[in-house]
């Protein structure tokens, strides 16, 4: 039989080592390991009721009191001294993640738009004030649409191979939104007014020219449209854009779906017309292309000649852009270069 006073002893022993052992805890992780090395079921707690039976019967409730005395005292303890240690860890977080507002900000960069968004978004509000309808059409374009129907014969030296990118014999990436106009003709019927702008691919790489570049195709079609309508016209974008002293001349030219076809300059906006080394002393600059819709473009579209006309223009975004900003290098618009892009900035 074990005597009671030994087996007391033994209660008192795994007290004090609960005690112990505890006060180099530091976090809550190893309280819980603690904990359970004495109150699982075959912890140094639940260990001690392996004595009941050695116990003298008349003594064993004695016994079992005790035991669940000091079972109930250790829950309370290990509760008591994770709570503890749980508030210590939270204030070691709040200091090592609590932000000192009396410190001068990080100063922050604002990004921009590109150049070329900006110049193209500019131009669609100008353009969308004169009461043009946006129309997007496909990147890629059936040789019809692109060449064909635009009165652009077979032995056009814009079909050559060193000049289009051919994706078969019967499709290519558009080398012009021009190919838009044809798409709409053909749905709709007069009056048209609309603004295609998109990008265009043609085989030229060096410092004014990319493989592939931002197009931007205008188009009215109505009874009674002449050339003056389109000079009157393109005043109003060169005013907006360039300056309200800007003024614009029509030089002839040829494009196969145009005729009259012309290239149209703008008064340099840098010296007022004067000349200067931006316009090469000329006091002209050349920004578009454009002309009177070709009769046999409106006939491939099932529209009377006889009856409407219309004009067509073609504006190269990123010619615009360098223009407008004095880039010299058509390429440091597509270098993503952030001394170029943060010196640009019309927001």
């Amino acid at each position: 039989m074990a005597n009671l006073e030994e087996l007391q002893k033994k209660i008192a022993s795994v007290r004090k080592a609960i005690q112990s052992e505890s006060s180099g805890l530091s976090d809550s992780k190893t309280v819980y390991e603690l904990r359970k090395s004495f109150l699982d079921k075959a912890g140094r707690v639940g260990q001690l009721m392996k004595y009941m039976k050695e116990v003298d019967p008349s003594q064993r409730a004695e016994f079992g009191k005790q035991v669940n005395e000091l079972k109930g005292w250790a829950l309370d303890y290990f509760n008591s001294l994770d709570e503890k240690m749980r508030k210590e860890e939270l204030n070691r977080i709040y200091e090592r993640e609590k932000i000192d507002i009396t410190m001068p900000s990080h100063i922050r960069s604002h990004g921009n738009l590109h150049p070329v968004t900006q110049v193209r978004n500019q131009l669609i509000e100008v353009f969308s004030g004169m009461g043009f309808e946006i129309y997007e059409g496909t990147e890629v374009e059936n040789d019809y649409y692109n060449f064909t129907a635009l009165n652009t014969p077979k032995d056009h030296p814009a079909r050559d191979m060193q000049d289009t990118f051919y994706l078969s014999p019967e499709f290519v990436l558009r080398t012009q939104t021009s190919s838009a106009q044809i798409h709409v003709m053909e749905n709709e019927k007069p009056p048209i007014k609309i603004l295609s702008p998109g990008k265009v691919f043609r085989s030229d790489d060096d410092a004014t020219h990319s493989p592939m570049f931002s197009q931007m195709e205008g188009l009215v079609v109505d009874k009674g449209i002449t050339l003056g309508d389109l000079q009157g016209m393109l005043d109003v974008f060169v005013k907006k854009v360039f300056g309200q002293e800007t003024r614009t001349r029509l030089r002839p030219s040829y494009f196969p779906f145009t005729e009259p076809s012309v290239e149209v300059d703008v008064s340099c906006f840098e010296c007022g017309g004067k000349g200067c080394s931006f316009c090469k002393h000329t006091g002209w600059i050349e920004v578009l292309g454009a002309g009177i819709v070709n009769r046999k473009v409106l006939e491939n579209c099932g529209i009377d000649p006889d009856v409407y006309s219309g004009f067509a223009f073609g504006i190269g975004i990123e010619r615009v852009a360098m223009l407008k900003y004095g880039i010299n290098n058509i390429k440091q618009l597509f270098e993503s270069d952030l001394r170029v892009l943060n010196q640009i900035n019309d927001r």
